[in-house]
Formats: C-alpha cells, sequence, structure tokens
C-alpha cells in the first residue's frame, strides 16, 4: 500500500509542475535558485521526493516525483543551451564578469596614458 494517495500525489505533480514552469519562466523567491531545492520548496513537497530510493533489499526503486526531477534538469538544460537564462541571477554574474572585464582594460589603458604622459 503506498503512503500517499493518488490523489495527494496528482495533486502534488500539479504544484511541482506549476513550480516548474515558475521557475524556469525567471520568476524566482528570494534567496533561490534554479534547481531542485528551490522546486520542492516552492511546489510544497519534500525534496528526497526527487531522488531514487532503496528497498529494504537493497534494489533501487525510482522517487515519486523523480520523472519530474529529470524533467525539469532536461528543460532547464535546454534552456541554458538555447542561450535563454532561466536563472537571473546566472545573468546577471555574465553580464559583470563582462563589465568587470572592460573596466580592467579601461583602467590599463589609462594607467599606460598615465605612464606615457609622465615620461
Amino acid at each position: 500500500m503506498p503512503r500517499i494517495s493518488e490523489d495527494a500525489k496528482s495533486r502534488n505533480e500539479a504544484a511541482i509542475r506549476a513550480a516548474m514552469d515558475r521557475l524556469l519562466a525567471g520568476d524566482l523567491p528570494p534567496d533561490g535558485k534554479s534547481d531542485l531545492k528551490t522546486l520542492a520548496a516552492e511546489a510544497g513537497v519534500s525534496r528526497t521526493a526527487f531522488y531514487p530510493k532503496k528497498d529494504r533489499d537493497g534494489s533501487a526503486r525510482p522517487g515519486p516525483y523523480q520523472h519530474l526531477a529529470e524533467e525539469f534538469e532536461r528543460r532547464l538544460r535546454a534552456f541554458q543551451e538555447a542561450g535563454e537564462v532561466a536563472d537571473p541571477r546566472v545573468a546577471q554574474i555574465e553580464r559583470l564578469k563582462t563589465q568587470v572585464a572592460e573596466l580592467k582594460d579601461r583602467v590599463a589603458r589609462r594607467d599606460a596614458e598615465l605612464a606615457e604622459l609622465a615620461a
């Protein structure tokens, strides 16, 4: 007998899919990321439900929502490969790295100009 009813499982799956869509659209909670931990918290389910389980005999069986975790990671990877960033913080980090590199170049040019003027 399963620990969770089919009705509760289907409600949880709907909540996970809704949370998945929000996260992939870039609607992240404060201090959240595009990851399984945030997905579980947003959907109100245990994060461990996304991972495989072991039976008492040692054999592995899929977690109740493992298929949704795999779908989330597959969709996230597809977004990233297409150049779309689902996590706005990653886009901000990339933008700031570019800006820092440009500023370092500017400072180096100014230092060279000052050294030339001083000579």
